[in-house]
Formats: structure tokens, C-alpha cells, sequence
């Protein structure tokens, strides 16, 4: 017994001990010209404008892959005056973009605005055209005088774009895992980082001639959200994050230590609609979900807005309500539309939900049966959708504008482009929704060259800072005009690459670029190469169900491959034919692979 005791205690005094041991931390060598913190959409832009004017580029990003909150996002662009526009007759000019973003904004800043509208063809539709991307149908948000929010195929392909373009320069590299803790300061002037390995603890120093920060927002960081909520809402009594999963605010932080200065920090961007993610129980993160032909009902069974405004009118009547939850209301048809944003590997996100997760959405043959399932008297919710469905057969929606006969066409309002219907069609349904945070319009400040400032507004030497970090470099003023996110993450992100790399001290020489990785060039899997192949050396339900960290997106992409019993080779057909003693991860290959998760 005593040997056993003694036993246990030095295994205790050996965890403590090793959990307290920290590597000796080391010198990254050789130097680079740009260090890029980040590699979401704006760090990818910032890389390859870096890049493509031969900076010896090194991006540090602390998850184990690339995309960032961008992954998540729908992949609409705000730009002026395109060829796409111009195809279709409509008639945009900077001169008008200008007036719509410092109108609908409130408090923009109108530096940002105007090189912003006068630039953004030329940064963004021109730069995207000649890496291939193709974009679609061109809308008309609320507070665009005309359609200019000009739609892709995703912010994933938006991404992948980017990144594959990143990997045909021999000058841009990735160190990935890796947090930048601190960053170097000598002399007045930003000279490098310090980052911990994720995975190992291993400290490193990366020297540098310029860093250019794009480590994101802090809308998954509640406890900064709460601190810098707008005076005028009231915080609600439970707030979803829907984020990117790593938009904890660290470069703020770290702008902060070497003198930047933050503002407009209340300036935040958040949805009306989400349910909580079941794929993260007991924690508050969230997914966007609605049906276009819903109704929003409070927990007194009332309309209470328009549910086809804007957020920057539906979000303040969400969580000003004594309950910041509501019930949003449908029938088949509106269940036959219902949209998420944010899932994994679903193919149809409505059946998981509805079939797999009946805790989110409740159902019933009848309106007064469901009124009874969701808490809300059915005298009350009977009336309010009777009165709905009369309006609908009327034109107009009289309570609270949502409809009428004499607006413009629907198909033009990319927000809502359905038409209103009744509801009518049973089974009813009642989907239990939250606000939800979405992202940081407010942050690090900058000028309109992306140097990071100080308290007395002079720029800090070598320090930049670009995308959701700086605010979208605060276009958006209080309220964004939708395609204002993505969009301001390229233009800063190209902005404050081409100043580090102007303001270099020794000029880099141009780099030849690679052959493009035109996709997958290996050979087809046969039946022969099976799993078991893979798993003689690889025990992959062991090595999901460890959790080590700096290993998540590890667990859930393989824990999703398990899940859905795919062959290895669906992913690493670069193995094939498979070399037992010696294959090599491709990082271009394995691009192709994002599609299949998300």
C-alpha cells in the first residue's frame, strides 16, 4: 500500500514537474523580409501581394490549416463598378458606393471609404479574375443604392484560391501550429515574433524585417464581446458564437503590447439567427439557421420585427426583448427553404437537424398543438399567424413592412429572395433561435496604408495589421452593407503588404513562380489499396480519440472520415502507389480535399 502510495505520488510530482518544463526556446533561421500572423483571407492576401514582389514571406497560423473565419463565410463581395454590373445595365459609380457606406454606416472612416470604392475592382474583381475565380449573380443589400454585391462560389473557394496560388512561390512558406506570443521590439521598431509550438511547447523566435498582423476578430472571445458591447443594446441572456473558432482577439494583444491602439471596439456585426451547434455540446458556439418564410414569434407568441430587414435593424429588436431568444415559425414549404451556415460534412444540414437533433426544432400537425410545444399560449400565436397569412393574401405587410406589392423585385434582394407565402402547409414547425456573434468592426487601428498607429496616431515602424484585426479597416462604420467583410480583407491585406514590402530596407528581387498545381495528377486508386493499408502504421481511432493539443482540426476532419467510413486514399491519393517506407504529405493536393468537409 505504501509502495503503491508512493508510487502515485511520484507520478503526480513527475506530471507537475513536466507540465511546468518549458523547451528552451530557439532562433528560427534564416531571416524573412515579411512575417504574415495569420492565414485566413487577408494573412493569404497579404502573403501572395507580399510574395509576388519577391519578399522572402514566412505566415505563422496557429491552427493546422488554412482559411480562417473566411471558410464560413457565404463568399459575397461588395465591388464597384465590374464588368459583370456593366453586362447587366446597371450603372455604378465610386461617387455613389461613397454616399451608400458613409450613409448606411453611420460612422465609417472616410479615408478607408474612398480608396476603398475608388480600388476595389482593381484589388479584388481584376486580382480574382486572373486567379480564376468566377463570380455569379450581382445583388442589391439593403443599403446599396444598386446591385454591387457580386456572389462566388463560397468563401472556402475564396480561400483556396488564394492558398494555392500562395504555394506556386518558392519565398512564401507556412509554419503552422504555432501562437505568436509576443512580438519582438528593438530599437522603436518591430523586428520579429516569438511563437509557441501548439503541439510540442517549443518556444521560437522568428527575426523579421516587417510583420504584418491578421490573426482576425474576437467575436469568439465572449468575455471581449461583453466588454466592449454598444451602450445601446442589451447584452442577452445567452449569446451564441459563430466566428471563426480562433477569433479570440490576439492580435489585438499583441498590438497593444508594442504601443498600437485599439478603437470603435462596440462597432460589432452580429446575426439575429442561429441554433446552438450540437457538434459542441454544452458550449455556446452556434450555426446560422433560418427558413426565409418564417416568422418570428417572441415567448409571448407576437411578431415583433420585419424578418427580412437587415441585421442592423432585426439584431437590436432580438436582444432588446425581455427574452433575447425567439421561436421562428414555418411550415413544409419553409422547411423545403431552410438555409445553415457554419456545418461540416452535411450534405443536407436540414435533415441532420430535423431528424438527428429534434431538441433544436420542435413539430406539430396544427398551430395550436405546436403553440403548446414551444411554451406560447395557442390563442395568441393562431391569431398571429392568421393575421400573417392574411397580409400575405393582401400584399402588404402592414405591421411591420416586411412585404408589399410595390416594392422592388425580390429577386434583387439577395438577403431574402423569396417571395412571402402562407403558412398553411402542415407540418408546422418551431425552430428555437438566438442572436449570435459574427464579427469585429471595430479594432486595431490603422491608416490607409495598414501601418498599425500609436496613442499620438504615428505609425509604428515595421508593424502592420490588416482584415477583421483593423476592423475591415472600419468601412463599415456601425453596420456593414454585406459583401464589406470579405472584401475589405483582401484590400487591406494587399495595402498593407505592398507598404511593408515598399518600406523594406534592402528591395527583394522578383521570384519566378512555380508551375500552378492544376489538381489532382495521380493515379486512381484501385480496390487493392483499402484502409487497412494505411492502418498497419496508422491507428486512427486511437489517435482521434486522444486528445493532444494542436491536433482539433486533426480529430474532427478524421473523426468525420470515420464517421462517414471513407477510404484514406480519398484524401491522400498523393500515397499512391503506396511506399511503405517513405511518403510524403502533399500541401497543394490536399486542397483539393477542403470540399469535402466543408
Amino acid at each position: 500500500m505504501v509502495a503503491a502510495t508512493t508510487s502515485l505520488l511520484f507520478i503526480a510530482l513527475l506530471t507537475v514537474g513536466l507540465a511546468a518544463w518549458t523547451p528552451s526556446p530557439q532562433i528560427q533561421d534564416p531571416d524573412a523580409d515579411v512575417v504574415v500572423v495569420g492565414a485566413g483571407i487577408s494573412g493569404l492576401a497579404a502573403a501572395l501581394e507580399a510574395g509576388r514582389q519577391g519578399a522572402r514571406v514566412q505566415v505563422i497560423d496557429m491552427w493546422s490549416t488554412f482559411g480562417g473565419h473566411a471558410v464560413l463565410a457565404g463568399g459575397v463581395l461588395n465591388i464597384v463598378g465590374t464588368p459583370v454590373q456593366e453586362a447587366l445595365g446597371i450603372e455604378d459609380s465610386p461617387e455613389l458606393a461613397y454616399s451608400d457606406f458613409m450613409s448606411w454606416g453611420e460612422d465609417p472612416d472616410p479615408e478607408w471609404v474612398r480608396f476603398y470604392v475608388n480600388h476595389s475592382r482593381e484589388l479584388i474583381y481584376d486580382w480574382l479574375i486572373d486567379m480564376g475565380v468566377e463570380f455569379g449573380a450581382v445583388g442589391r443589400n439593403p443599403g446599396n443604392s444598386v446591385p454591387r454585391v457580386h456572389r462566388t462560389q463560397g468563401g472556402r473557394d475564396l480561400v483556396t484560391t488564394l492558398y494555392r496560388e500562395c504555394l506556386q512561390y518558392p519565398n512564401i512558406t507556412f509554419t503552422w501550429n504555432h501562437k505568436v506570443t509576443s512580438l519582438v521590439k528593438e530599437n522603436n521598431q518591430v523586428v520579429g515574433v516569438w511563437t509557441e509550438n501548439l503541439r510540442s511547447g517549443q518556444r521560437l523566435r522568428f527575426p523579421a524585417s516587417a510583420v504584418v498582423l491578421a490573426t482576425g476578430g474576437f467575436q469568439s472571445n465572449l468575455q471581449m464581446v461583453q466588454e466592449f458591447w454598444p451602450d445601446n443594446l442589451r447584452f442577452p441572456d445567452r449569446l451564441l458564437m459563430s466566428a471563426g473558432i480562433n477569433a479570440l482577439g490576439s492580435g489585438h494583444a499583441l498590438a497593444q503590447e508594442v504601443g498600437g491602439v485599439l478603437g470603435y471596439m462596440d462597432h460589432q456585426w452580429n446575426y439575429s439567427t442561429a441554433v446552438p451547434d450540437p457538434r459542441y455540446p454544452g458550449s455556446d458556439r452556434g450555426l446560422f439557421a433560418r427558413s426565409p418564410l418564417a416568422l418570428w414569434v417572441n415567448v409571448e407568441g407576437k411578431r415583433f420585427v420585419n424578418e427580412s430587414e437587415s441585421y442592423k435593424v432585426t439584431f437590436p429588436a432580438v436582444v432588446n426583448q425581455e427574452s433575447s431568444s425567439y421561436w421562428a415559425i414555418f411550415d413544409e414549404e419553409g422547411r423545403e427553404q431552410f438555409q445553415m451556415r457554419g456545418t461540416t460534412g452535411w450534405e443536407d444540414p436540414s435533415q441532420v437537424i430535423f431528424e438527428q437533433y429534434p431538441e433544436l426544432v420542435k413539430t406539430a400537425p396544427s398551430i395550436e398543438e405546436l403553440a403548446v410545444t414551444i411554451g406560447v399560449p395557442p390563442s395568441v400565436l393562431k391569431t398571429t399567424v392568421n393575421r400573417y397569412n392574411s397580409m400575405v393574401e393582401k400584399g402588404k405587410d402592414q405591421d411591420f413592412g416586411r412585404f408589399d406589392s410595390a416594392r422592388l423585385p425580390s429577386e434583387e434582394i439577395l438577403l431574402n429572395p423569396h417571395d412571402p407565402q402562407k403558412i398553411e402547409r402542415p407540418p408546422f414547425y418551431g425552430l428555437r433561435t438566438f442572436p449570435v456573434t459574427r464579427k469585429s468592426m471595430g479594432g486595431v487601428l490603422i491608416d490607409v496604408s495598414g501601418r498599425v498607429l500609436d496613442r499620438n496616431g504615428n505609425p509604428i515602424k515595421s508593424l502592420y495589421a490588416v482584415g477583421e484585426l483593423t476592423g475591415f479597416g472600419r468601412v463599415n462604420g456601425k453596420a456593414g452593407l454585406e459583401g464589406t467583410f470579405l472584401g475589405p480583407s483582401i484590400v487591406t491585406g494587399r495595402v498593407g503588404a505592398r507598404t511593408a514590402v515598399a518600406e523594406l530596407e534592402q528591395k527583394p528581387a522578383k521570384i519566378s513562380r512555380k508551375t500552378a498545381h492544376s489538381g489532382r495528377s495521380f493515379p486512381e486508386a484501385g480496390p487493392s489499396v483499402d484502409n487497412q493499408v494505411c492502418l498497419s502504421c496508422h491507428d486512427l481511432p486511437q489517435l482521434v480519440a486522444t486528445k493532444r493539443p494542436g491536433y482539433d482540426h486533426f480529430e474532427r476532419a478524421h473523426g468525420l472520415v470515420m464517421e462517414r467510413q471513407d477510404r484514406c486514399v480519398t484524401c491522400h491519393a498523393e500515397f499512391v502507389p503506396v511506399d511503405m517506407e517513405s511518403h510524403r504529405f502533399d500541401r497543394a493536393a490536399q486542397v483539393d480535399n477542403c470540399q469535402l468537409c466543408h
